[in-house]
């Protein structure tokens, strides 16, 4: 394995603690329990958006909070769910007035833990659980679909909705709407080396991919020998295309998403593939994301995330953004 490294117990303290040195003016961090939270709350009532998980796919969440996404955001551990006592001070912190809202990636532990943390406030709160992969219904570590790279989508828009004051319903009904707008899918070259195992978590042919992998590793749909780019970007753009059943001549939002392990080259080819995709099927990809935003550590390979659009979703995508990872101008 060969990592930055000084302890592998403290992995996570250091890299915090250098992402809120790095970004004094979006973000504050808190150590024991972990939480990051915006350095300046806003002056307005508003509900509180907070979200979190295992770390090990940053940006996601940290990176997200600040102006016009998220109040706060719980890492865990590499890839383990953040803990309840993380959840109850993130919210005792950021609360003002309107309510938490957590917004919660389809995965058990988190669930679990969040529902606990949940339980151990005071303020009202609600949930919106992203389950926006199609790859699978059931994996090792969900029953249902997972969360993955839509999750981004869910936090800036209905973060953005937040920013305007609305309540705490319809934050909520906004994310589930936005969740159920939106479908990903993936595919991986290589797997991932957790710090604290020292190898990589499954062996993969040089050869091979794994087809509908899972941010954690997870299997997927089928291992198989690789496929070219355009090949590849067919099957998952069909496969999302069937869950989410957009009309011809539909507007949506195209996010391409690296897993950590790819260069940015790739992912534009890919997205080259895709746009083409859409366009022969009458879809029109007027809005666009490509980067490495839901990353799973080192792994090599990438995923599509298609969201249908309305003028709501496009209103609250568009909207100003400041943190450390998403930032833009209406």
């Amino acid at each position: 394995m060969k990592k930055f490294v000084n302890n592998i117990d403290n992995i996570l303290t250091e890299s915090l603690s250098g992402f809120g040195k790095a970004h004094t003016d979006i973000i504050k961090i808190n150590h024991a329990p972990d939480f990051i939270a915006r350095a300046n709350k806003s002056s307005k009532p508003k509900v509180s958006l907070i979200s979190g998980g295992g770390s090990g796919h940053e940006p996601l969440h940290g990176g997200f909070v600040g102006y016009g996404m998220l109040d706060a955001a719980c890492p865990g551990q590499v890839f383990s769910a953040p803990t309840p006592d993380q959840m109850e001070a993130a919210a005792n912190e950021v609360h003002n007035e309107k309510g938490i809202l957590f917004i919660v990636k389809n995965y058990s532990g988190d669930i679990m833990n969040f529902e606990m943390g949940a339980d151990m406030i005071e303020h009202d709160h609600a949930t919106i659980i992203v389950n926006d992969d199609v790859a699978v219904e059931d994996s090792t570590f969900t029953t249902g679909r997972r969360g993955v790279a839509g999750t981004m989508i869910v936090e800036k828009t209905v973060g953005s909705l937040a920013e305007t004051g609305a309540n705490l319903e319809e934050c909520k009904n906004f994310g589930d709407h936005v969740n159920k707008m939106t479908g990903s899918m993936g595919v991986a070259f290589t797997s991932c080396t957790v710090p604290a195992a020292g190898k990589p978590t499954f062996d993969i042919a040089p050869n091979e991919m794994e087809f509908g992998v899972g941010i954690h590793g997870e299997p997927g749909r089928r291992r198989e020998k690789i496929k070219s780019a355009n090949e590849l970007s067919k099957e998952i753009i069909e496969t999302i295309l069937d869950d989410i059943k957009p009309n011809k001549g539909e507007k949506v939002l195209m996010h391409v998403n690296g897993f950590g392990g790819t260069p940015l080259m790739e992912l534009y080819l890919l997205f080259e593939c895709g746009q083409k995709l859409l366009n022969e099927k009458n879809i029109n990809v007027s809005r666009s994301i490509v980067g490495n935003y839901t990353t799973s550590l080192d792994m090599a390979g990438g995923s599509f995330t298609i969201t249908k659009l309305d003028e709501n979703i496009v209103e609250h995508w568009d909207s100003a953004v400041y943190t450390a990872a998403l930032r833009w101008k209406m």
